[in-house]
């Protein structure tokens, strides 16, 4: 055994304490290496769970929608006044009025106030008696009977049952309540401090608005000091100027322009030190009543079969608006009478105090039910949440991938066969072959602005059609479906070539009837992801007018349209939630289809592969 080998004339040291200090480094480098392609790979893949659970965790929402079922008397007087019994009289008779007829039975005390009645009004969608007027076309004999359907609410209703409006706690119940009255403002006292525990939160918060406001005082009682320095060093150089004579004017403006602020500081800073005065004085009289305004959490109490809301809350009692009228003003047990606690100030949400009284009712009424958003798919846009849909979009994004089908598969084909197997190899082609790839690199915007000016200034196709958008797409894949086409042509052993020329075939039989079925699968599948490419792409739409607002859904190839990737852009810049929840459910819908695209490519490629 030595320590050593030659190998070529070369002596190798292969088991000394340095050879193998050295060996033993190369495995830890190796294992180093290994260690950060697996974390690579892990932080790859939290990173796509974590992206595609936030995508699902707030599509959730769009994917169910909430629904009343009441009994509504459909009355002849406002669906069929003339008694005709016609289907096409009846579908345009007033079915909201039945519906808003019985919503108001519900609560007779909103009729007194306009307000009140159109703010109860709206808690239905604009769409409401949708249903009612289907079941009724379908069966005349309905008018004059009482039905029972299902009634769609609005968009921040159906938001609120989800849980999306507001958190909402109960607090326990101890003593009895005891209301002053039925209606308008109402005192409610309780034997057992029912509301100290609300009554300390409050506290709380004002304590912590007083911390924010000190911290303000501080900033500003800086810039305050800056600024009288600032002050100071103008006026003597005001002093200086006025003995010179030069640049009096510029340095007055200044002095005056400082003792504004100081002035305007001096205000500000005074008005936060009362505030803040007034904030710990409230918060160190442990016990004493508190106002609520709507920037604080609002307090609602059900008693009686009415609903009360706090305006002044101490330990034992509250001082507040009936929003619901009580039946009566007897003591009510500690489990007959309840506290809601609403965690979103009624400032910071859409939904007023009074809505959510009404619909928490009509929930202990039994009369709230979710069920599948069945419109989501069945729809097209709209500008309420809650009817808005994809189905529009769905029919555009197909006849949009039809028209590129159309056009860059046949094309995209003929060119690469051409290319690869018939162009003569010269300095034309070679030009040819760098633009092609260079075209596949261009940024897709630059191909909205070519359909702008060609096809539709130029040659006046329709604007925001799928025909101008499928041409677009199709000038936009080509470059990728030709070299992915080549690739697949040049992958064909030579040896099938060779021996169809050899039996006899010509180059035009030997590249149709035995190179291009070979490469078929390589040809499938560059088409393929090419128009699941197509599918995603948003901005050369944008340029050819397929952002416009689009209701209807397609029938043709030259009527107006959006695709799925531009719903998801218009959905994506509107504020609320119920939209936000849509574009996150039409994200789910597009990678869906794109990883279907890519199914069937994956399908087709081993349906056709051949082994050789």
């Amino acid at each position: 055994m030595t320590d050593a080998a030659v190998v070529r004339g070369r002596v190798l040291d292969l088991t000394s304490d340095t050879a193998r200090a050295h060996v033993r480094r190369r495995y830890q480098a190796e294992a180093r290496f290994r260690a950060y392609g697996i974390g690579a790979i892990l932080f790859a893949a939290l990173a796509l769970v974590v992206l595609v659970g936030d995508i699902v965790i707030k599509a959730v929402p769009a994917f169910t929608i909430a629904e009343l079922t009441m009994e509504v008397n459909v009355t002849a007087e406002a669906i069929d006044p003339t008694g005709s019994n016609d289907p096409a009289v009846i579908a345009r008779g007033d079915f909201i009025k039945p519906i808003r007829d019985s919503l108001l039975a519900m609560f007779p005390a909103a009729a007194e106030n306009r307000r009140q009645r159109q703010a109860l009004y709206g808690l239905l969608s604009s769409d409401a008696a949708m249903a009612l007027r289907d079941k009724v076309v379908a069966d005349p004999a309905l008018i004059g009977t009482r039905v029972s359907v299902p009634v769609l609410v609005s968009d921040d209703v159906d938001l609120f049952y989800k849980g999306l409006v507001t958190g909402i706690e109960e607090l326990p119940t101890r003593g009895i309540g005891s209301p002053s009255a039925t209606t308008g403002t109402v005192t409610l006292l309780s034997s057992a401090n029912d509301f100290s525990e609300e009554l300390v939160r409050v506290k709380q918060a004002l304590a912590e608005q007083a911390a924010v406001l000190r911290q303000e005082r501080e900033r500003l009682r800086d810039i305050d000091q800056t600024n009288a320095a600032d002050l100071v060093a103008a006026r003597e150089q005001l002093t200086a100027a006025r003995a010179s004579g030069a640049g009096v004017a510029a340095l007055e403006g200044a002095v005056t322009k400082y003792e504004s602020d100081e002035a305007s500081l001096k205000a500000t800073l005074d008005g936060l030190s009362a505030r803040i005065a007034d904030l710990e004085n409230r918060f160190d009289t442990a016990g004493s009543p508190e106002t609520l305004d709507a920037t604080a959490p609002s307090v609602l109490v059900e008693i009686n079969g009415g609903v009360i809301k706090a305006t002044e809350l101490g330990n034992d009692r509250i001082v507040g608006e009936v929003l619901i009228p009580l039946t009566s003003t007897d003591n009510a047990q500690p489990d007959a009478w309840r506290t809601i606690v609403l965690d979103t100030p009624e400032a910071n949400r859409k939904l007023s105090d009074q809505e959510i009284a009404w619909l928490q009712q009509i929930e202990e009424k039994g009369l709230v039910s979710e069920r599948f958003n069945f419109l989501f798919f069945t729809s097209g846009d709209s500008r309420e949440a809650e009817l808005a849909g994809i189905l529009g979009a769905l029919v555009g994004s197909a006849f949009t991938m039809l028209v590129t089908l159309i056009i860059c598969l046949p094309i995209g084909v003929a060119s690469a066969i051409y290319l690869e197997e018939f162009a003569p190899k010269n300095r034309w082609t070679e030009l040819i072959e760098v633009n092609i790839n260079n075209l596949a690199a261009v940024p897709s915007i630059v191909f909205g602005l070519l359909g702008l000016a060609v096809f539709l200034n130029f040659f006046g196709l329709p604007r925001s059609s799928p025909l101008v958008g499928g041409l677009v797409l199709a000038l936009l894949v080509l470059p990728t479906i030709i070299i992915a086409s080549r690739a697949a042509l040049k992958a064909v052993p030579p040896s099938i070539r060779e021996a169809a020329l050899g039996v006899g075939a010509s180059h035009q039989q030997a590249v149709f009837h035995h190179v291009l079925p070979l490469a078929m699968p390589g040809v499938l599948t560059g088409t393929i992801i090419g128009m699941a490419h197509a599918l995603g792409e948003t901005a050369p739409l944008l340029l050819i007018g397929m952002i416009a607002f689009i209701v209807d859904v397609p029938q043709g190839i030259t009527q107006a349209a959006t695709v799925l990737p531009v719903q998801i852009f218009l959905w994506s810049d509107l504020p609320e939630i119920g939209f936000q929840a849509k574009t996150s459910a039409a994200i789910i819908v597009l990678l869906l289809f794109l990883f279907l695209m890519n199914g069937i490519a994956i399908v087709l490629r081993k349906r056709f592969e051949r082994r050789w």
